[in-house]
């Protein structure tokens, strides 16, 4: 039987989250300074997104206790979820945020990861069904508009995607964007990113899969054929996926069929390889999801995600370097 995410699962995952949200110290600030005005602690320069050691896992932090209030609207921590975002998501609190985005050297700030979870915390307020909900939607708009902007500026002229297994990981950035492009109805972001996805990846055959690095939490190759999963038709997907990955019916590339191993999960660059083990899980089961039926692959990657599942979710929460956002990917797994 496969790990699914249970109500008891989302209450734990909650708890976690809100226990970090709102944790200002420790903080690993990426921030340019412009002049002695811009030296400022975390909360000053981000009203919101002060909390879980960093923006962007603070970010996605949110999304985390707002998708599960959404599957799950009888959470026992539901007070506590619509508490804490009623506080941060002002006028005041998105203000603040914008202030610091529209600084002229705060253009690159959070890209492409940042970016792309902003617009997937936007998305899950859209599609919330919440008292709070379209209040929540328009004070958060500037943000969400900021983003898009810089997407729309940004994707045109990227010659070449950023195929690591970090933060900067295009595919990943794409997906969720698309995600967002989509429940959000706006077409004309949702065909640039089309087109982007084409332009980086149509052409990728015979996936090496040279991973795992020591500090990724994405793997490179199944994040790009979950991005592509979404982008193309699923007849033209399963053509082009048979030729990106020809021997993975053979478990080939071996890497990719293997859990990574963690040696010390309060360094926080190794500890992001539990995370690689839950991004995996999650990207093999949702590729699984798109095969036929009666395909072989499906067992195989369904295998597979157990199998990562099954070494990472015990690792979830312990460390702080850990347990400040890792509950989200492990949220993207049990639901794929």
């Amino acid at each position: 039987m496969s790990t699914q995410l249970t109500s008891a699962i989302a209450s734990k995952f909650a708890n976690l989250a809100l226990d970090h949200l709102t944790r200002e110290y420790p903080n690993k600030l990426t921030h340019s300074l412009a002049g002695p005005q811009d030296v400022q602690g975390p909360r000053a320069l981000h009203p919101i997104f002060y909390g879980s050691y960093d923006w962007h896992s603070c970010v996605h932090g949110y999304w985390l206790i707002l998708h599960l209030l959404a599957r799950f609207p009888d959470l026992p921590e539901a007070g506590r979820i619509v508490a804490v975002v009623d506080r941060h998501f002002t006028e005041a609190g998105v203000a603040g945020e914008r202030a610091y985005l529209d600084l002229p050297h705060n253009r690159g700030f959070e890209r492409p990861y940042g970016w792309a979870w902003l617009l997937a915390l936007s998305a899950q307020i859209d599609a919330l069904n919440l008292p709070q909900s379209a209040r929540w939607r328009t004070t958060f708009a500037p943000l969400t508009e900021a983003f898009v902007e810089r997407f729309e500026e940004f994707l045109p002229k990227a010659t070449y995607p950023l195929r690591v297994g970090t933060h900067f990981n295009m595919a990943f950035a794409l997906a969720l964007t698309l995600d967002f492009a989509r429940q959000t109805s706006r077409a004309s972001l949702e065909s640039l990113v089309v087109e982007t996805s084409k332009r980086w990846y149509l052409q990728d055959v015979a996936c090496q899969a040279w991973e795992p690095a020591g500090d990724e939490f994405l793997s490179p190759s199944l994040m790009e054929a979950e991005l592509m999963r979404r982008v193309l038709p699923s007849a033209q997907f399963i053509t082009w996926f048979d030729a990106f990955l020809p021997a993975l019916a053979g478990r080939q590339p071996a890497t990719l069929f293997e859990p990574v191993t963690i040696s010390d999960r309060s360094d926080g660059k190794i500890a992001h390889l539990d995370g690689l083990n839950l991004s995996r899980a999650w990207c093999q089961r949702a590729l699984a999801r798109a095969l036929p039926a009666d395909d072989t692959r499906r067992t195989v990657l369904n295998e597979a995600a157990e199998l990562h599942l099954n070494r990472a979710l015990a690792h979830v929460a312990g460390d702080y370097m850990g347990e400040h956002w890792l509950a989200t990917f492990a949220t993207l797994a049990l639901e794929a």
